[in-house]
């Protein structure tokens, strides 16, 4: 199950088995989407798989995230994502009208997102091979001329900005799985973001780095960034923007909030000329009203992510083994 988890297992999993395996210069960029050119034009393509349990939560479904988090995956190259492929893997005894309101809540999604759903597959497998139901989404979206936006690019003096609350997704999906009660219901943050980049594409095209943290975190994003582009990333402990929920929910559960998941945010690696009105424009947005600097790229400990403490301290942010919270997308 580690190796599933997004840390270090999945990250030699697909190191040293897929990427030999496939080949190609495409796939060796391992962004959230791959860049590629067709007839002229530049397309991101992206591909993801759901299996999360349950198939509801506060917040949203499994059909909420089959589509916003492979349409987010394009955003992060810059693309207005277009298109989605659809694949049902149903367990046998599944009740229909679960199967339906799963289906409503996609298709809801794809249309709150902008994008057609184009063409689909269904299969179904014996009972007990299967969870219910798993979604397969794969997705296309066109890149504007003068976009380049990889994890290649980040560079010493970029302002590392973070679109919102880290965490929710999940400490959502492990209370509705547990049945653990925190007080307050803790919601996913599910969302689609391809406004939101293009709202920050306005005031800056030179964006160099872009992801949404989904599985493994905050943390193993910023440590995939700072590998692939040979940096060092600072962050400010104190800046870190943790609702209080979180926290205390992590706390209890003994989870640090920089590796749980989330499924409507994203960090931004920003030229530091350019940093301040890409925040405004961001807090301007309604996806990212609680934006915030949280840290800078470096010279200093290249391919490593360290945190500065409110203590005047400095601990190192490692890259997660395999993962803390299992099935959360």
């Amino acid at each position: 199950m580690g190796h599933g988890g997004g840390g270090q297992l999945s990250a030699e999993l697909v190191e040293h088995l897929f990427a030999p395996a496939f080949g190609g210069d495409v796939l060796a960029e391992l962004g959230d989407s791959a860049t590629v050119t067709l007839g002229g034009a530049r397309l991101a393509f992206s591909t993801d798989s759901y299996v999360v349990r349950p198939l509801f939560f506060p917040g949203g479904s499994i059909g909420d995230l089959a589509v916003n988090g492979t349409v987010n995956d394009l955003a992060m190259m810059g693309a207005t994502p277009a298109y989605l492929s659809c694949g049902f893997i149903l367990e046998e005894g599944v009740e229909l009208a679960t199967v339906g309101r799963v289906a409503e809540a996609l298709g809801a999604a794809a249309r709150a997102a902008g994008v057609v759903v184009a063409t689909g597959d269904t299969k179904v497998v014996d009972a007990g091979h299967g969870d219910g139901i798993f979604i397969n989404t794969a997705g296309i979206g066109l890149i504007p001329d003068g976009i380049d936006i990889r994890p290649r690019r980040a560079a010493p003096g970029d302002v590392v900005i973070v679109s919102g609350p880290i965490g929710e997704h999940g400490v959502a999906i492990m209370s509705v799985r547990e049945g653990l009660e925190f007080g307050v219901e803790i919601v996913s943050d599910t969302a689609p973001l391809a406004s939101l980049v293009q709202a920050m594409l306005n005031v800056c095209r030179d964006l160099h780095v872009l992801r949404d943290p989904t599985r493994g975190g905050l943390a193993t994003s910023l440590n995939e960034i700072a590998s692939a582009a040979g940096v060092g990333i600072t962050l400010r402990e104190r800046a870190l923007p943790v609702p209080d929920s979180v926290a205390n929910a992590c706390a209890f559960l003994g989870l640090d909030p920089l590796y749980v998941a989330n499924e409507g945010k994203l960090v931004a690696f920003v030229p530091p000329e350019h940093a301040d009105e890409v925040l405004a424009a961001m807090r301007a947005h309604p996806r990212g009203r609680g934006a915030v600097a949280i840290g800078t790229c470096t010279t200093d400990h290249p391919g490593m992510v360290v945190a500065s403490t409110g203590l005047g301290g400095t601990r190192v942010v490692d890259m997660p083994l395999g993962e803390q919270l299992p099935r959360i997308c």
